[in-house]
This record gives structure tokens, C-alpha cells and sequence, in this order.
């Protein structure tokens, strides 16, 4: 059980590292809701295309990073107010999901692929694996910001950048480097869902994007608080997954809400103290 809800835990906790990174530079990602669906999208796509799942993987990450790079340099080109325009991402990492799916399959629904899922039976010990690399990212990105000089000016962006400007480095940089951080994990954490369920389901992130951003919150910007409160979660919602089987009475609508709720109970006890 208790490897089930490591498992189960890694694409949220990677999607919270990514927006750790962006919030220590002062320019929280609330593009990831929807990132996470367009690298699960991406993943799915590139392959199906190649027929090579680490190919398909890499690729995908690759174009979430040019394209939060991208739209992290129009930010600071037109000086546009950061949070507007993360929504506005959201909404059009969204749209793109959408568009794409209808160019590339066809259909805006459900995709599955004979290609897609013989890749993924190829991977052996398939949660094993994303254990391991959820932690090897985790601590690697911990590492980064805590222990190198890029990292230190990474929070000294997002404390105060005329503090880092004055010592001849470049906010801008660092901003989109913490956008181009958010997009690489953000894409891996929708490609691990599109791997456990061996397809691509519209609003694959289901909530996950949000949730990180309640992760970073609630661990006040420290790695291993949210990991905890992200393996909170992860265990409500393995508890509401599976509670019917003990329970069959209980209503499905009030386990689907019970991870949510035990995330917002978590916010309010915090706001509390």
C-alpha cells in the first residue's frame, strides 16, 4: 500500500518541484494545470510517431521548455503582468491540447494506440521506475536551488532582483530559466499519467497543476514539507480509490471530492496557525 501511494504521488510531486522552482523566482507557474495535459499530450503523440517512449518523452520535453521559455521572454519583452499571463497559458496550453489531438487523431476524446501501449509494457517494473526518477528529480532540483550558485540567484530573483542586478546578473534569466524548470517537470509528471493508464485522457492533470501550487503554499517553500503534504494527498486519494470496496455504500461523488477536501482542510489548519 504504501509503495502504491509513492507511486501514485510522483506525477504531483514533480508538478510541485517545477513550481517551486518558478516560485522562488517570483513568477509562480500557474500555467501547469494545463502544461501537465499538453507533455502527457506531447508524450503520448511523439510515441506514437516514433514508436520509442524515451524518444517521445524527450521530445515532449523539449517543446514544454522552448515554449515556457518562449512565453517567459514575451513576459518580460512586453512587461505583462506575470499572474494574468500564466493564466492566459493555462488557458492556451489547454486550447493546444484540444487543437493538436483534433489535427493529429482526429477526435477530441480519449486516445489509445497499439504503439503507445506495447512501449509501455516494454518498460519493466514500470512504478519502480517512477519512483526512482521522481526522487533522482526531486533531490536534483532541491539540490540545485539549495546548494549552487545559480540556484542562490534564483531566490535572490525572486527576494529581490535589483539585489541581483546590481551584481551583474539577469533576472530575466533566472525567471525563465524557473518557467523552463516548471516545463520539463511538469511535462515528465504528465507523461508518468499517460504511462500508468497506457493512454491520453482529456484533462489528464485532474486538478494536479492547482494542487501543486497549494503544495508549495502549504510547505512554505521547503522541499520536504511538500512532499508530505503532497503525500497527504496522495494517500486520500488512494484511501477514496479504494474505500469502496470495504465501504460499497459510500457515494462515488463524495471520494472523488475527499482529496480535494483533505487538501483544503490542510490550507485552512495552516492559515489557522
Amino acid at each position: 500500500m504504501v509503495f502504491n501511494i509513492l507511486s501514485s504521488s510522483c506525477p504531483l510531486l514533480l508538478s510541485s518541484i517545477g513550481a517551486l522552482f518558478s516560485e522562488f523566482a517570483g513568477v509562480l507557474a500557474l500555467f501547469l494545470e494545463g502544461l501537465i495535459c499538453l507533455g502527457g499530450f506531447l508524450s503520448y503523440s511523439f510515441t506514437v510517431m516514433t514508436g520509442n517512449l524515451a524518444a517521445g518523452i524527450i521530445l515532449s520535453c523539449l517543446c514544454c521548455c522552448i515554449l515556457c521559455c518562449l512565453f517567459s521572454f514575451l513576459v518580460e519583452k512586453f512587461k505583462a503582468h506575470v499572474f494574468i499571463a500564466g493564466i492566459a497559458i493555462n488557458l492556451l496550453f489547454a486550447f493546444l491540447t484540444s487543437f493538436l489531438s483534433v489535427q493529429f487523431f482526429g477526435t477530441r476524446g480519449v486516445l489509445t494506440s497499439e504503439v503507445f501501449a506495447n512501449q509501455i509494457l516494454k518498460f519493466k517494473n514500470m512504478n519502480v521506475w517512477l519512483v526512482v526518477i521522481t526522487a533522482l528529480m526531486i533531490c536534483g532540483g532541491i539540490l540545485f536551488i539549495a546548494f549552487t550558485k545559480q540556484g542562490l540567484n534564483l531566490r535572490v530573483t525572486g527576494y529581490n532582483s535589483e539585489v541581483l542586478r546590481a551584481k551583474g546578473g539577469k533576472p530575466e534569466f533566472y525567471r525563465c530559466l524557473s518557467w523552463g524548470a516548471a516545463g520539463v517537470y511538469g511535462c515528465i509528471a504528465g507523461s508518468m499519467l499517460v504511462m500508468k493508464i497506457s493512454s491520453f485522457v482529456p484533462n489528464i492533470s485532474s486538478g494536479r497543476g492547482w494542487m501543486a501550487l497549494a503544495a508549495v503554499y502549504l510547505g512554505k517553500k521547503k522541499g520536504w514539507k511538500i512532499s508530505i503534504a503532497v503525500l497527504v494527498f496522495a494517500a486520500a486519494d488512494y484511501f477514496a480509490t479504494h474505500v469502496q470496496n470495504v465501504w460499497p455504500a459510500v457515494p462515488s461523488s463524495v471520494l472523488l471530492a475527499l482529496p480535494y477536501f483533505v487538501m483544503l482542510l490542510l490550507i485552512l489548519v495552516d492559515k489557522k496557525d
